[in-house]
């Protein structure tokens, strides 16, 4: 499988191109970047046979099957079309839109051209929240409350590199896209109920700093989720799983009992690195034919829910 990178000079485009490094029988054959010297100078440290501004440029390689989009998200929706139409299979960092309309145009255009296409919803592949996910299959725990709290300290526009950003990140489409789709994963249903809160908008960034947003399914679970660019202190998401049969707290790839005694994931899965399950899920799917964990279908409902919290907000 030859792999297109495309935004891999930026934070998440680092990590895939690790995670695909651990991911046998795939090679990274061509990057796309913002800048020339940028992606040149990536690509000659790597050993990266292409390199180039231009996605257009990339996806009409003959030595590109596959490719993953860790651009900016108001990018998203146009680049992926792009692909599918060029027959080039693509996986699309969260969010895969930043409105339920471009989100509905992704999917309209996979139907039609049957290229496969899957949203980047890492939390699905983390190993915590897969070993709640199992226990639920396996009828062992039912979700009667999410708790979660997603913090970070970005008052002026800079990226998880710390480097300056060209386009501005988002709570409810980027952070909250993330626990909106895993609680609706988890509990198996799409929230009947929703509503969001946003404190003051940041005089430059033009952006909520803080945010509250509440979500019911209709068999009565509940999520609460609390966000902050304004959280001087440990910065991420934490989940805290209040179930019928125990409490679990994950914390990324870790996971505790509701007594704070960590319970082994090892068993879980192949790595305990989200990107690279989430990598490999997209490249096997492709192998084998068939729809994704997380395709843009599956995950089109968690934009729905965004665009009705959105409008709560109103």
């Amino acid at each position: 499988m030859r792999i297109c990178v495309a935004g891999a000079y930026g934070a998440f485009g680092t990590k895939h191109l690790e995670a695909l490094d651990a991911i046998e029988d795939v090679h990274v054959t061509a990057i796309m970047g913002p800048s020339q010297s940028k992606i040149e100078a990536l690509s000659a440290k790597r050993g990266i046979g292409f390199s180039s501004t231009s996605l257009e440029a990339c996806i009409a390689r003959d030595d590109v099957d596959a490719v993953i989009l860790a651009t900016p998200t108001q990018m998203h929706a146009d680049q992926s079309i792009a692909c599918m139409k060029a027959g080039k299979p693509v996986l699309i960092e969260i969010p895969m839109a930043d409105s339920l309309k471009d989100s509905q145009r992704i999917c309209e255009v996979q139907k039609a051209t049957g290229v496969l296409a899957m949203a980047g919803q890492v939390r699905r592949f983390n190993p915590s929240h897969q070993w709640i996910k199992n226990k639920i299959d396996a009828g062992e725990l039912k979700v009667q409350q999410m708790d979660v709290q997603t913090y970070f300290f970005r008052r002026s526009n800079m990226n998880a590199k710390g480097e300056p950003r060209s386009w501005t990140d988002h709570l409810l489409w980027h952070h909250a896209c993330h626990t909106v789709d895993l609680f609706q994963y988890q509990t198996g249903e799409v929230a009947s109920q929703v509503y969001g809160l946003e404190g003051p908008k940041h005089p430059e960034l033009g952006i909520a700093m803080d945010m509250s947003i509440g979500m019911k399914t209709p068999s009565g679970a509940v999520c609460t989720l609390s966000l902050s660019f304004n959280n001087d202190g440990p910065f991420g998401t934490f989940f805290r799983y209040i179930c019928d049969n125990g409490t679990y707290l994950a914390r990324y790839d870790d996971l505790y009992d509701g007594r704070e005694n960590q319970i082994n994931l090892l068993d879980v899965a192949v790595s305990n690195n989200g990107i690279e399950l989430i990598d490999r899920e997209f490249i096997s799917a492709i192998k084998e034919g068939r729809t994704p964990n997380g395709s843009v279908h599956d995950t089109l409902n968690a934009m729905r829910t965004l665009d009705q919290i959105e409008q709560s907000f109103r």
